[in-house]
């Protein structure tokens, strides 16, 4: 494969597998690694897929001689927040001791660029619902701790070498690639646009708000949703700025504003021209009233535009993916396995 091979860990779950399809629309030269616990197979459309662990030493040191390695991108993380708080030691060995091994076989082969996805759970619940990168991380589940972490080990890392890193931390990621090719089919999953949008296609028999007496204009929480297109050229920056030289960076990924749960269920109803069955619940521990990004240090570090900051977007996208995959679900079984 030459100079220039893009490491991606973790390429074949919802947010890696479009920065790959973006990386190989600009004919870059991709290898993806992933252990297809939660990923898929046939999200990775462009690239060579490596099926491994991000934690197995001697392969990833293998991969990053053979095809020369020069940037890894990471995303192989468990992602799920209230799992992390039932079973603390599956995230700190997957996101943060696996995270260290892959940083140490990057320190070796003089690996010269790391952008790391994070999360706005860093923030934990900022006084104010807005974080900006100055904001105190004060983490308040095992997810935003292991994530934390790795932050830390990265930073330590890069002022002892020359490597250089982006961390990306993520507001509410939600939409699907709006052509159509991939989108998020994680099962079980926990985001609110996914969920509203699988019990609009009778996926999931209901919706639940947990929480309606929030101190916000329809006491639900306001969360910032980023489409996943928008994030996934984030991260396309984020590697044009370090291959000009630029210096360690941390940026939001946000859009800088929010949308209340019942605005975000309202627009499903919308687009989907039916409504939803909705049961409104107590609040779950730890979730913040607010969480928004103050998104200004991407737009001036890195020159990112977003061009899918519109609500119906996202839902619209979710949507037909959604209903792409009910498609595959209803159809006969020999025309699933292609007989």
């Amino acid at each position: 494969m030459g100079q220039n091979t893009i490491l991606v860990t973790g390429g074949a779950g919802y947010i890696g597998s479009h920065v790959v399809k973006q990386l190989t629309t600009r004919r870059e030269n991709v290898v993806v690694l992933d252990n297809l616990t939660t990923g898929f197979a046939d999200a990775v459309v462009g690239g060579e897929l490596v099926v491994g662990d991000t934690g197995d030493r001697k392969l990833v040191a293998e991969l990053i001689e053979k095809y020369q390695i020069d940037t890894v991108m990471h995303f192989a993380a468990h992602t799920i927040v209230p799992e992390s708080v039932a079973d603390p030691l599956k995230y700190y060995r997957n996101n943060t001791t696996n995270s260290r091994t892959l940083l140490e076989c990057c320190q070796a082969a003089g690996v010269e660029h790391f952008v790391f996805s994070s999360t706005a759970a860093v923030y934990g619940i900022p006084p104010e619902g807005i974080a900006d990168e100055n904001s105190p991380t004060q983490p308040i589940n095992p997810y935003g701790t292991s994530k934390l972490m790795t932050e830390w080990m990265l930073r330590d890392l890069c002022q002892a070498s020359p490597m250089r890193h982006a961390v990306l931390r993520y507001f509410n990621v939600a939409g699907s690639d709006p052509e159509g090719v991939i989108g998020q089919s994680t099962e079980r999953a926990t985001l609110l646009v996914k969920v509203a949008c699988e019990a609009a296609v009778g996926h999931r028999t209901h919706v639940s708000i947990f929480g309606t007496d929030y101190d916000t204009a329809d006491g639900t929480g306001i969360r910032d949703y980023i489409h996943v297109d928008d994030l996934a050229a984030a991260h396309i920056d984020a590697l044009d700025y370090l291959r000009r030289g630029g210096e360690s960076t941390t940026l939001n990924c946000g859009y800088g504003h929010g949308y209340s749960v019942r605005e975000v269920l309202d627009m499903v109803e919308r687009v989907n021209g039916a409504p939803l069955v909705i049961k409104e619940e107590p609040r779950r521990a730890g979730d913040p009233p607010v969480l928004i990004a103050n998104a200004k240090r991407i737009r001036e570090t890195l020159g990112w535009q977003p061009r899918h900051d519109d609500l119906e977007a996202i839902v619209r996208t979710s949507l037909a993916w959604e209903r792409h995959l009910a498609e595959i679900r209803n159809a006969p079984a020999e025309a699933q396995a292609g007989g």
